[in-house]
This record gives structure tokens, sequence and C-alpha cells, in this order.
């Protein structure tokens, strides 16, 4: 084809006859086929027009005068144009406009711009662009051509080739489609590794794989099944109806013929393509699976450091060939899954040791109370083996008093445990003998120090008496407790503080003494639950107040769902990383259906005991509603208990109790026991006036309505009784009861 001759004038004269690209008319329209046309006098080549044909190229002649465009049959096919409008005739000539609605409209200015260019500038230009058929099939075509100008230099004509580009369409579209799915499978990858990385648990594992949506190949089934005793146990599935289809590979024996037990054998993934391939491979496995909806199957074995764990099982209902990126893709999550579940099992064993060990070192149950409601929770920290330190006990005490304890050993690991776990013991049995709680708390400090373990331990001790509410408690480095009161109203109760246990052994705790009435609350925990990393001890005492504030409903029920409140706020925490023990109880008030008594040891060593246990005898008395016999019951008890610690240097017990006669409406009977070890009897003295003691029997002789002293296995017990009466108007006084006989040594 000869060469166009070069133009003086590129751009052509705007009264171009039929000029149609600047910047728009037609481009082509269909003519009488050309074939090998001569251009410019000189005639194509004999062989051209075979070697066109061998390699499907179409060839055209645009005039651009006319606007027409004279074709060869190959380049109409390419283009889409019929050779035929069904009347045996070629269809009338196409303008621009019809041709440019053929193009994807993307690709339609692309077309123009360079065409309008190539005729400016009398060169050359080429296109690549779709076009839909008029089935509505997309097709690609590219074509080349080249302006030739007539003898005056204008553009006269385009000619050139055009040939089919769909294979090439196509190569394109799958390409931008594998790219697309190989962006998808990546991020996919670094989701799942994500996912995997952050599931602890089995049943972690488990869901993440389940619920994981391959990209490009959705499957239809998951199950992920682990290798236990010797088979494989499916943990967890979807894409099976348990009712109408369970899963058929569960409890597959690793020695089976089943596709899941070769995967573990031979350590390699099983593909299986279609259901006859299944049935042909694993005739004895093709019965469970004969009903089964799914056609094609992977089973990907599960090994962690050369161990095999399990299996996942892909499954789809279509028959489909998996290409080598998709088994690698299913290899490479299987590998995920494997060192996920290896963690994840390690992961259960150990929090399967903790709990167990945590469950010895607790109390497996908090006893029942009489009068009293109780609830405690124990929270191990968010991180490590979740085992601690931390630690609470209700210990049921003589006289149906009760001690609770609420302690924190240094640390949160397997050696605090342990050490937790000696010293609740020990606590437990110095509270369960009877000693007070500053001997208790002196004693459990040395048994600590005497362990020589380097660690020290908080903790907070507390007796509660069930007949009138009165609390002794003691306190070594621990937080203080909360009281809410019948009001509503909630505070922290100060309790004066000691050493850590375990510091000083000779520390001393000082008592410190507070009541609560029926139906009000005390709180003990630990600082897990008032501190975290941004919130220190005082702004979490706070809070805590303002949740336990407020009215609430009575019962056990309702202790026990405040309980699991204050549980579920501390799990909330992001930022805790402490153990938690807590502990609530409820003093209902004193039983209707045992007598009302006070029981109280007082050390020879320590007289200022004395002084307390007055102060509980007032509160009692005036709690079971006999008040106006406090001031001589006070003066009365305090003349036996001196007499039992000084005259026989040994320790005394005192008992109060108040009896009903002839039921609620009879007259009350207060009876008051002091006893001790000693086999020496007292005696009564008649001191001089001058005298500073021995008066004391006088004055219980004058003033209680009875009075005695019995012998006991060893030791005696000396005791009195008031008698009140409710007073009944124009009723004479009851004569005084005769004095029990003078005591002999």
């Amino acid at each position: 084809m000869a060469s166009a001759p070069q133009s003086p004038s590129p751009r052509p004269p705007a009264d171009l006859p039929g000029f149609p690209f600047l910047p728009a008319s037609g481009l082509l329209a269909a003519g009488p086929q050309n074939g090998g046309a001569e251009t410019n006098g000189e005639a194509a080549p004999a062989w051209l027009a075979p070697a066109m044909a061998a390699n499907g190229i179409g060839s055209f002649d645009w005039d651009l005068h006319t606007d027409l465009v004279d074709g060869d049959d190959r380049a109409c096919l390419i283009l889409g144009i019929p050779l035929d409008d069904g009347t045996g005739h070629r269809p009338p000539p196409m303008n621009s406009e019809s041709f440019l609605a053929m193009l994807h409209p993307d690709d339609a200015p692309i077309v123009r711009r360079r065409v309008a260019r190539a005729v400016e500038t009398l060169g050359q230009c080429g296109a690549y662009y779709r076009t839909v058929f008029a089935d509505g099939e997309m097709h690609a075509v590219r074509f080349r051509g080249r302006v030739l100008a007539d003898e005056r230099g204008r553009p006269s004509h385009m000619v050139g080739f055009v040939w089919d580009a769909t294979a090439e369409l196509h190569k394109r579209v799958r390409a931008d489609h594998l790219a697309v799915l190989r962006e998808e499978r990546t991020r996919f990858i670094k989701e799942a590794a994500r996912a995997l990385s952050e599931a602890t648990t089995m049943n972690d594992v488990a869901r993440v794989f389940t619920e994981l949506p391959l990209p490009g190949i959705p499957p239809d089934g998951l199950i992920l099944a682990a290798l236990e005793n010797g088979r494989i146990q499916i943990l967890r599935s979807t894409g099976y109806d348990p009712d109408t289809a369970p899963p058929p590979h569960n409890h597959v024996p690793l020695d089976a013929d089943h596709p899941a037990a070769l995967a573990l054998r031979t350590r390699t993934p099983v593909f299986i393509s279609s259901r006859p391939e299944y049935q042909e491979r694993f005739p004895v496995a093709w019965a469970p699976v004969v009903h089964s909806r799914h056609s094609t199957w992977a089973f990907l074995p599960l090994i962690a450091s050369g161990r095999p764990l399990g299996v996942c099982l892909v499954s789809f209902t279509e028959e489909r060939s998996l290409d080598a990126e998709d088994r690698t893709l299913l290899s490479t999550l299987g590998g995920m899954v494997a060192q996920s579940l290896a963690r994840a099992r390690l992961h259960d064993a150990e929090h399967e040791l903790a709990a167990g060990l945590q469950r010895v070192l607790l109390p497996r149950r908090v006893p029942p109370l009489p009068g009293f409601s109780t609830a405690v929770r124990y929270l191990p920290a968010g991180t490590g083996l979740q085992i601690g330190g931390d630690w609470y006990d209700v210990v049921p005490l003589p006289g149906g008093h009760v001690g609770l304890v609420i302690g924190d050993v240094q640390g949160h690991d397997v050696h605090a445990a342990g050490v937790m776990g000696q010293l609740r013991i020990a606590l437990r049995a110095y509270a369960a003998e009877g000693h007070p709680p500053a001997a208790v708390m002196a004693r459990a400090s040395r048994f600590l120090a005497d362990l020589d373990t380097g660690h020290f331990a908080t903790c907070l001790y507390a007796e509660v008496n069930v007949d009138y509410g009165a609390v002794y408690a003691v306190r070594a480095g621990h937080l203080d407790p909360l009281v809410r009161r019948a009001d509503g109203s909630a505070a922290v109760q100060p309790v004066a503080g000691g050493l850590p246990l375990g510091i000083d052994p000779d520390s001393a705790y000082p008592v410190t003494r507070f009541t609560l009435d029926p139906g009000e609350l005390l709180l003990l925990c630990t600082d897990g639950l008032v501190e975290t990393r941004s919130i220190d001890i005082d702004e979490g005492m706070e809070r805590l107040r303002r949740t336990i504030a407020g009215p609430h409903p009575e019962g056990p029920a309702a202790l026990e769902a405040l309980a699991d409140r204050l549980e579920e706020q501390a799990a909330d925490s992001h930022e805790r990383d402490d153990d938690i023990a807590l502990l609530l109880l409820r003093w209902e008030g004193p039983a209707e259906n045992r007598p009302r008594q006070l029981r109280r040891r007082i050390q020879q060593a320590d007289l200022a005991q004395i002084s307390e246990v007055r102060g509980e005898l007032r509160d009692a008395v005036r709690r079971w509603g006999v008040g106006d016999l406090a001031d001589t019951v006070e003066l009365l008890t305090s003349e036996l208990i001196t007499n039992a610690l000084v005259h026989t240097d040994r320790d005394a017990l005192l008992t109060a109790r108040l009896y009903r006669e002839g039921g609620p409406a009879g007259p009350a009977r207060l009876r008051v026991e002091v006893d001790d070890e000693s086999d020496l009897w007292p005696r009564r003295r008649t001191p001089g006036e001058q005298a500073s003691s021995g008066r004391g029997l006088m004055l219980v002789e004058a003033l209680s309505d009875a009075w005695g002293v019995d012998p006991r296995g060893s030791g005696k017990r000396m005791w009195f009784e008031l008698i009140h009466r409710q007073p009944t108007a124009g009723a004479a006084p009851e004569p005084k009861p005769e004095a029990a006989p003078e005591p002999q040594p």
C-alpha cells in the first residue's frame, strides 16, 4: 500500500465537503467490498489478500469526503456490521453516531480523539475498543489506519486494517479478575491470621474457622475436628443440618479408610473433586456421605510441631476442580489453623489446671449461716495462668458468730496461689479456735513470716455477731470495707490498720468496732475490683460506693444479683490486670427461734477487752429489748470478768443469753455466765470502809435476781440472772427470788 504524500498544510480547510471529525461526524459506513482496491494508483500485492485472510485481518478504506468506508467482509464481521440486511443486500451506510453507539461508553471518546488527531496531522492512529454486537455479546477490536492526502494536500482517505481482539479482552478480564482475587486472598490471609491469633480457646478457634469467608471459592460446608484419643471428633461445623443431615465425618478412627484419617496419617491434604471419585477412592467411607448434598471436598491435616492435631474439612455442593492457587490457599489456611489450635489446646490445658488448683484452694461453697445472707466471687486476672493470691473465706464461729476474711497475697502466679492456700487454712484455724480478731491477725502474720516465702499479704478479718450485728474488724494493709445502710446510703467504713502480714511478726493489729442494723450490707473486696491502670483506688472506691448505694431488693437472690453485677463490671474492663475477690454479707437480724446470745473470750493479758465487752453487752441488751437492764448488767459483768482474770490468772469466756418465760409476752430472763479454768472458788468478804476491793460478790448478790457458781470439768462457771418484767398497771411487784447460797471454796 502506497504511503501518503506529505501535506504542506497539515490542518485541512474547514470547507472540506463531508469531513466528519472536526469535532464529530461519521466514522464509517458499509460499502461495496473492496477486497484489494488500488490506492493512489498502486496495486496491492497478490499475496496480501491470502495473508490477511489467514490471520483474520480485514481492511477498510474510509472516504473522508463522503464519510463512507469501503471495507471487506472480514472487516464488517469483525466490526459487528451484518453483511445482509435480510433482503440479500448490504444494509445502508452507517453514520458515525450509530457506530459510536455500538462502542463501550468508556472507549468511544478515545476512538474519537485519536482519529481526529490523525486527520488533523495527516498521520497514523491505532485504537483498542470494545463493542457490543446485536446479540448483546461483548467483543474487542483493534484497528490501525493512515490518513492519505489528495493532490491539494488535504486529507482524503484513511486506509487500514482491523482485527478481532476479543481473546485479548478475555485475557485482560481474567487477568483483572485474578489480580482482584489475589488481592482479596492476600487480605483474607491477613485477616484470618489476625482472627486466629486472637482466638484463645479451642472453641474460639473452631468458631473463627467456621465463620471464615474463603474468597473465590466460597464453601458450602466447613468442619473443624480435633484428634482426641485416636479418633477425629468434630468441634464445630457449618453447612450441615444436625437434625436431617449431621456431619458424616465424626468419631473417625485414625486407622480408618477415610479421607480425614488418610490426611492425618500422610500429613498431606486430600482433595476429592466429585462424588464418583469419593466412592471409588474410599468405598468404606462412602456410605455415610451418599445422602450428603456436597460434591467436592478438601481434607486439610492440622499439623503443629510435627504432631497431628486434627482436620479441617472444606466442602462444596457443586463439582469443581480446585486449581493450584485454590489448593495453596487452603493449605495455607490449614497451617494457620493448626498453629492456632496448638496454642489454644495448651491454653485450655493450663486454664483447666489453674482453675482446678484455684477451686481446691478457695472454699467450695459458703456454709449456710442463720441470720446472714452471703455472696462471694473470684475473678482471675485477664492474662497469665488465671490463678493468683486473692482469696475469701467465711468461717462459722461458736455462738452463731461468723468470721469474714478477704486477702491478697503478692503476685498472681502458682507460687502466690500456694502461699495463699496455706495462709487461708492457717487463718481459718485460728479463727475457728475462738481467738479474738487481733490475735487471729497477729498469729497469721507470724505464720506467714515463718514460712519464709518472700511474699507478704494484705488481709481484712471481721467477726460479726449474729444476735446484735456488732462487727469487730482488723486490717493488715488491706482496703477498708464498705457498708450499705438500711436507708440506701453507702460509705467506706474506716478500720484501724496494721502492717501487711508477714512483714513484722510482732506487729499489733488494733480492733475497730461498728454495728449493722438488720438488712444492712457489708462488702469486702481486693484492690483488683477498684484499681486499674487508669483508675486509682480512691476513684475506684467511690465508683464502687455509688454502685452498691440505693434501695435494693431483699433476699439471697438479690445479693447474688448484686455480686453478678459487680463481677460483670469488672470483667468488662480491658485495663484490669489483677485478680478480684469479692465477699458480700447482709445481716438479716437475730433469729427468732433461738435464744439471743453473746459469747466473747477475754484474754487474761488484755484487760482492755473488758471495756469492749461492756460496750458489746450494752448494745446487746438494747437490741434485745431490755435496755433498762444495761447499767446493772454492765456493772455485774465487769465484776465477774475482773474477778476471773485477776484472781485466776487465766482467760475467761463470757456468755450472755436472753430467755422468754411463758411465751413472747412473758418476762425476760437475762443470764450472764463467766467461765474460767481455775478450781479456786470466789469468797465473799466484808471489806472495810477504806478498802478498794472486795465488794464484787456483794454487788452481785444485792443487784441480781439470782446468782451462783457451778463446777465444770476443768474450772468453774460464775453466773447471775436478771429478770425483766413488762410493767402492768395496778400490779404489785413480784418478790425478789432468793439469792443463791454463798459459794464455798
